[in-house]
């Protein structure tokens, strides 16, 4: 897709469909306000009769407005004036993009970056522009019978702004914005798709095509008889129910020479049937979206490596299945960590944390800066934060901290929860180190303890994304989160932001 800007007159712009807003109360937007005035009143005419609300949600495409040379001309409601914010300007945006969804639009010139929206910059607007238009264009049919044929793209997408001297920052926006909704789409793709699909297998094909396809990135695959060699008995004991065997993913990208590299640790369990320890059956189909942690961050490491970002990645994915057989590992079995660790496991259901353990002793090899584990870890957090942020815990507050301002940055949101001994004593053992759940209480937190047991020394963050990598319900799917959250982390490290 082509992104343009623009500083002319919303009236004067030619093309088939120009976006303008207007506000709750009558309060017609910047570019409504030069769309009304050059077709004699015609916007301020459609408020008098109540066609335009100017509420959230609210739409009308009109065609052949006198005046205007665009072909159409979409308004949106924008809301309330007075608290116009980027919650809202997404908003507006997803309205824009629904009311346009199926029809032959293929250039569209967006005005509402001109409106005056709370707390962000010229950047942050084209990246919230192209990000939310083209998710909410996403639509995943890859595995219905009657595939219904992908409408043409969009050709052009151009952003109107106030001066040219804003294009440069709107253009790195809207650039930046293309990479990250491409790894949006990869992620929601991989946790949309059925288990039976993506298996552990495919998730390394993927990598392996991946690589394929951008030079700058090396994958390598690690078969059970290496894993097996490495000591890796956490990780094995997850997957010893299933007849598939389990990988071990790894992928390097090199943009900064010899820097130490940040290691990104993505769970990969691509279904959970919570082993002998065996989940209740309504909703166990959601369990296909347990993998979305890797999901994220080989998503992540696309972003990084089309946008070139000169900076050192390397994604360790530990994939396998979590089922219960005859050979499943037991309530009450011990097993002995890659780290030399050994785990007292009570609950085979709390499987993530065993194969992060022994994936997040590998990435030491690496020599990480910074690590940080992404996983959908436990249903505690949704208990804790609902579907709306993502938790970070760390033993390092100024960590926490810049991932947190990255998910504000990235409009992706997370909140920091606390890390202490004296959860992690709930861990305690009588039979092993430490067992691998402590009880209900507090239970996320409890989970990010155990993985601390394997971080010491390192620069490391936990991210639960169990509330938010997926929706339930009529909108059942992948979101794509955290890859904007964990792709701003990276663009501020890189100091690739204008």
């Amino acid at each position: 897709m082509e992104l343009l800007t623009t500083t002319g007159a919303a009236s004067r712009k030619t093309g088939d469909c120009i976006i303008v807003g207007v506000y709750e109360n009558g309060h017609i937007g910047v570019a409504a306000s030069n769309i009304d005035s050059a077709s004699n009143g015609a916007i301020s005419k459609l408020v008098r009769l109540g066609d335009v609300t100017g509420s959230p949600g609210s739409s009308i495409l009109i065609s052949d407005l006198p005046g205007v040379r665009a072909r159409r001309v979409l308004i949106v409601g924008l809301g309330k004036k007075s608290n116009f914010n980027v919650s809202q300007f997404r908003r507006a945006l997803g309205t824009a993009a629904a009311k346009i969804q199926d029809s032959k639009i293929r250039e569209i010139t967006s005005y509402l970056s001109l409106e005056d929206v709370s707390g962000t910059n010229h950047y942050y607007l084209a990246r919230y522009t192209i990000e939310t238009f083209c998710n909410s264009l996403y639509r995943f049919t890859e595995t219905k019978s009657i595939k219904k044929l992908r409408r043409p793209a969009l050709r052009k997408f151009c952003i109107a702004t106030s001066s040219r001297s804003d294009a440069i920052r709107v253009l790195k926006g809207a650039e930046h914005a293309q990479a990250i909704v491409a790894g949006m789409s990869l992620a929601k793709d991989l946790g949309n798709l059925p288990p039976n699909v993506c298996t552990p297998a495919h998730l390394a094909r993927t990598a392996q095509l991946i690589a394929k396809k951008h030079k700058s990135i090396a994958t390598r695959v690690l078969g059970e008889s290496e894993i097996k060699r490495l000591g890796m008995n956490s990780f094995l004991s997850v997957t010893s129910g299933s007849a598939l065997p389990a990988k071990l993913i790894i992928m390097q990208y090199k943009g900064a020479g010899k820097a130490r590299p940040l290691v990104f640790v993505g769970k990969g369990i691509t279904f959970d049937a919570g082993g002998i320890s065996l989940k209740p059956g309504p909703g166990m189909d959601e369990m296909k979206f347990d993998m979305c942690g890797a999901a994220a961050v080989i998503a992540t490491m696309t972003v990084v490596a089309s946008l070139k970002l000169p900076i050192n990645l390397t994604v360790v994915v530990p994939a396998c299945e979590n089922l219960p057989s005859g050979t499943a590992t037991r309530p009450g079995d011990i097993v002995t960590s890659m780290s030399g660790k050994t785990i007292e496991i009570l609950n085979t259901d709390a499987e993530g944390r065993l194969i992060l353990c022994d994936a997040l002793t590998y990435a030491r090899r690496f020599k990480p800066e910074t690590i940080i584990d992404v996983a959908t870890l436990t249903g505690a957090c949704v208990v804790a934060l609902g579907h709306h942020r993502t938790a970070v815990m760390s033993r390092s507050d100024d960590l926490a901290g810049q991932l947190t301002a990255a998910g504000i940055g990235a409009d992706d949101r997370a909140w920091h929860m606390p890390l202490a001994d004296e959860y992690a004593q709930q861990l305690d053992s009588n039979f092993a180190d430490f067992a691998n759940v402590g009880g209900r209480d507090g239970g996320a937190i409890t989970a990010a303890c155990f993985l601390s047991k394997f971080t010491e020394g390192l620069n490391w963050a936990h991210l639960d994304i169990a509330g938010t990598a997926w929706r339930s319900g009529s909108a059942k799917g992948s979101t794509g989160r955290p890859v904007p959250l964990l792709s701003e982390f990276i663009l501020r490290r890189a100091r690739a932001i204008p």
